[in-house]
């Protein structure tokens, strides 16, 4: 969140992309960084253990919400 918040600060489209199990503190981050509206998007999780093919598809997954978050 750290790095979303600065390249939006700096007027650069950013947004963070974790796994689910980051939801609720990728929103309190942003709230403590004072961007309560900082994009983010999330993948499921867990993604340690993933093969290439399987992060592919998972990046595949969100690849639409991602573009979304940073053209709005």
């Amino acid at each position: 969140m750290h790095d979303t918040v600065w390249f939006e600060i700096q007027g650069v489209p950013a947004v963070s992309i974790a796994s689910t199990e980051f939801e609720d503190a990728a929103a309190e981050q942003a709230t403590a960084l004072g961007m309560d509206d900082a994009k983010r998007c999330f993948v499921r999780h867990p993604i340690q253990d993933r093969t290439d093919a399987e992060m592919r598809a998972l990046a595949d997954e969100v690849v639409s919400e991602v573009i979304d978050a940073l053209t709005r």
